[in-house]
C-alpha cells in the first residue's frame, strides 16, 4: 500500500510539471482548461488523479477528492464554472453542426485506422480494442465524432495517435452519456449531453465534460494537456503518455492484489 501511495504522489507531482494548455483551445474556449466539468455532481472513488481544473455547475457537489491529487483549481458553482459550462455547451452545438465526412453507424471503432474528418454515428458507438487516429503528417488534423446516443468502450480498449495527431484535436460529441470501460486508455475531449463515467483504472488524455449530468470517476488518471506529439514539447508529451501507461498498470495490479 505504501508503494502505491508513492506512485500516486509521484504521478501527481508529474501532473503539476506538465504544461497545461492555457494558450486556449478555440473550440472550447474557457472550458479547455478543465480536465473534468460536471453539471449536477462530480464524484470520485479511490486514488483518482486529475491534472487540470475541476469544476461543477450549476450543481454544488464535488466529492471523493483530496487537494493532493487535483493538480489544478477547483471551481464549485461559481462564475468560472458557469462560463466553462456555457462554452462547453456552445462547443457541443458547433460539433453537432459540422458536415459529415463518413458515417460509421453500426461499426465498432476497434480495429479501425482513421484519418482526419468528421465521423457520425446515428445512435450508439462502441470501442472494443484499439482505435488508431492518423494525422498523416498534419499536426492540425481534426478528428471529430458525432454520436447520437451513447459511447461505450470495452475494458482494456485504447485510442492511439500516430503521424502527428494531437489529443487536443480529438473531440467526441455524445448525444446522451459515455461509459469508459476499466483500464481503457482514452484520448480526446468528451462532451456528453448527460453523464460521463470512467470505470476502474481508465485513463483519459483530454477532458470529461458532462453538460447536464454527473461525472463519475473510479481510480482514474486524467491529463488535460497539450497535444501529442507537439513540436518543441516532445518531452512533456512522452511523459504524459508514460503516465497513462503507468497508471493502467498500477490499476490492474491493485485489483489483482485487492489492495
Amino acid at each position: 500500500m505504501k508503494n502505491i501511495k508513492l506512485i500516486i504522489l509521484t504521478m501527481g507531482a508529474l501532473g503539476t510539471w506538465l504544461p497545461a494548455s492555457k494558450a486556449g483551445y478555440s473550440l472550447l474556449n474557457s472550458a479547455s482548461d478543465f480536465a473534468v466539468l460536471g453539471a449536477s455532481t462530480v464524484t470520485s472513488t479511490g486514488n483518482t488523479v486529475v491534472n487540470g481544473d475541476l469544476g461543477v455547475f450549476p450543481g454544488l457537489s464535488i466529492t471523493g477528492f483530496s487537494p493532493l491529487i487535483v493538480n489544478g483549481t477547483i471551481y464549485v458553482g461559481d462564475s468560472v464554472a458557469r462560463q466553462a459550462s456555457i462554452d462547453a455547451i456552445n462547443a457541443y452545438s458547433v460539433l453537432g453542426q459540422e458536415s459529415i465526412f463518413q458515417i460509421l453507424t453500426g461499426q465498432n471503432l476497434g480495429g479501425l485506422t482513421l484519418g482526419p474528418g468528421v465521423r457520425n454515428f446515428s445512435s450508439s458507438a462502441q470501442l472494443t480494442g484499439v482505435l488508431v487516429l492518423d494525422a498523416q503528417g498534419d499536426p492540425n488534423a481534426r478528428f471529430d465524432f458525432q454520436i447520437g446516443s451513447t459511447l461505450t468502450t470495452a475494458s482494456g480498449s485504447s485510442v492511439q495517435l500516430i503521424n502527428g495527431a494531437q489529443a487536443n484535436n480529438v473531440n467526441w460529441q455524445i448525444g446522451s452519456s459515455a461509459t469508459i470501460g476499466s483500464d481503457t486508455a482514452f484520448i480526446g475531449s468528451m462532451l456528453a449531453d448527460q453523464s460521463i463515467t470512467l470505470n476502474t483504472g481508465a485513463s483519459l488524455m483530454g477532458r470529461a465534460l458532462a453538460l447536464h449530468g454527473a461525472v463519475t470517476l473510479d481510480n482514474n488518471y486524467i491529463i488535460e494537456t497539450a497535444s501529442v506529439p507537439e513540436p518543441g514539447n516532445l518531452l512533456a508529451s512522452a511523459l504524459a503518455v508514460s503516465a497513462l501507461l503507468v497508471w493502467k498498470g498500477v490499476a490492474k495490479w491493485r485489483r489483482q492484489t485487492k489492495l
